[in-house]
């Protein structure tokens, strides 16, 4: 099993992302960080195989504490995690030995092909290799391009942003809010909602009023 440790100050990110992890086989949670020196006190007791590193922590920047991992001589792997989409943060950050980058928000289909790609890696690497095209392909595994394709009309921007928005709402939202806030029909919220819905992402929940029909929302899947 591959072992991993959450480091996420969010309390609903961080449960979401438990709860991700333990949904792809062969991965198990060592814990979970709230903070930079939170993370320090775990690692000095456990020895994950890969952290989950979101980059924006309230006492220090992820980046910090990857610096200081490295110089301890942990050599732990690190996929970052964060909303930063400025590139010379991520060449900062292959410096210090980040092997994968996922961007806020996120679905689970894009964290589970994250994981599978690390895992495919792991264990390409497990032996010597008899070439220049097994390293290669080593190395490949971690940027490999498996993103299934979405349904005809469904832009991946979107979905992450409908996604995102939906994660911000446990206790449940509808298509037509959904749609006002980001700005586009409650049609259009909706077909990205039940897309989520059918790939496990969320559920729909009737939410009944005093008269009348009740109203179907939507409540991310991971609460």
């Amino acid at each position: 099993m591959i072992s991993v440790l959450i480091v996420e100050d969010e309390e609903i990110a961080a449960e979401a992302n438990r709860r991700y992890v333990l949904r792809v086989p062969g991965f198990q949670v060592a814990g979970s960080a709230r903070t930079g020196a939170d993370a320090l006190r775990i690692l000095r007791h456990e020895h994950p195989d890969l952290i989950l590193l979101d980059l924006n922590l309230p006492d220090m920047h992820g980046l910090d504490l990857a610096r200081s991992l490295r110089a301890a001589g942990n050599l732990c792997d690190i996929m970052a995690i964060t909303s930063a989409r400025d590139l010379t943060m991520v060449r900062s950050a292959v410096s210090l030995g980040v092997t994968q980058y996922l961007l806020k928000p996120f679905t689970f289909d894009a964290l589970r092909q994250k994981l599978q790609q690390y895992k495919q890696f792991r264990e390409s690497t497990a032996g010597a290799a008899t070439g220049q095209g097994e390293v290669d392909r080593a190395l490949n595994a971690l940027r490999a391009a498996t993103r299934s394709p979405l349904p005809k009309g469904l832009t991946q921007a979107t979905l992450e942003a409908i996604a995102g928005e939906l994660g911000r709402h446990p206790e449940g939202v509808s298509a037509q809010a959904v749609g006002t806030l980001i700005g586009v029909s409650r049609v259009t919220a909706r077909r990205y909602l039940e897309h989520l819905a059918e790939t496990g992402l969320a559920r729909r929940v009737p939410r009944y009023g005093e008269v009348g029909r009740p109203e179907l929302v939507y409540q991310p899947e991971h609460l």
